[in-house]
């Protein structure tokens, strides 16, 4: 592979830490990963204007990977609830192909990382806010699901992430109880990252000046590091949801993800 072994440290210590994460907290990663990537491109000699895009899908696709390991380990401990990965699947479906095959290709990297710092610190923000639902909300009617769906496909195909950041505080809101929130979080993120994953490459199929070893936006050394050793945390990650102080550690995590919300302002602004 075509990475210097700074690199390849690098992104397996990412694959480390966001594989945990997904597995913990529900979220594929995408939210921790496209600062660092975007970071790492950039010393790699990629063009500034496609550091966040190459960013965005290569975070997107590692989470394919990652979700079938977190899925798995949640589904044997009860905890995914299929009937709502079935209602809502076909409209995130549609979602993230609009996004990654239509909208992605013709937003600017600048954008497209501001776009990102925004809903970093919108996800921060309902951490830290920790609301409690009214007890007599329940899950949406099926059209209220195929426009859930839809709105979750979008959003995450533009910025990468596994749709954790708004399908949980969505079941959340339906008073879906926390741990079954975060498993099936961990199962959307498959047909999301699957679907997406097939628009970046096809999108980014013509662009030029990509770096060796590209599918598209998709960058397959970063791709191949991460997913290895995220496949593998994402169990530790399950196993410690059972018995870790979530809501706690979410506060943490949200802290972290002001600190990257403010570099990826700078890093947009600066292309």
């Amino acid at each position: 592979m075509d990475v210097s072994f700074v690199e390849l440290i690098s992104l397996s210590s990412l694959g480390i830490v966001t594989g945990f994460v997904a597995g913990l907290l529900g979220l594929g990663g995408g939210l921790i990963l496209v600062p660092f990537l975007t970071f790492i491109l950039e010393h790699h000699g990629v063009a500034p204007e496609l550091t966040v895009k190459m960013s965005i899908a290569t975070a997107m696709a590692t989470i394919v990977f990652t979700s079938i390991s977190s899925v798995s380990a949640h589904h044997k401990r009860g905890n995914v609830r299929w009937e709502i990965v079935r209602a809502l699947s076909p409209g995130i479906v549609l979602g993230s192909w609009v996004a990654s095959m239509g909208l992605f290709s013709h937003i600017k990297g600048t954008y497209l990382g501001l776009f990102f710092s925004a809903f970093i610190a919108f996800s921060s923000f309902q951490m830290f806010m920790d609301k409690r639902p009214e007890p007599s909300r329940q899950f949406p009617s099926s059209y209220m699901r195929w426009v859930a769906g839809l709105a979750i496909g979008l959003l995450s195909g533009l910025v990468g992430a596994g749709g954790g950041f708004i399908s949980v505080p969505f079941m959340l809101f339906c008073n879906i109880p926390l741990l079954n929130a975060v498993a099936t979080s961990a199962a959307l993120g498959f047909p999301i990252a699957l679907a997406n994953v097939l628009g970046y490459s096809v999108s980014g199929w013509s662009i030029e000046n990509l770096p060796a070893h590209s599918l598209g936006y998709i960058w397959l050394p970063a791709l191949v590091l991460i997913a290895v050793f995220s496949s593998t945390t994402a169990r530790m990650g399950v196993r410690a949801a059972q018995n870790w102080p979530v809501k706690r550690l979410k506060r943490v995590f949200a802290t972290l993800l002001l600190f990257l919300a403010a570099y990826m302002i700078y890093k947009s602004i600066t292309l």
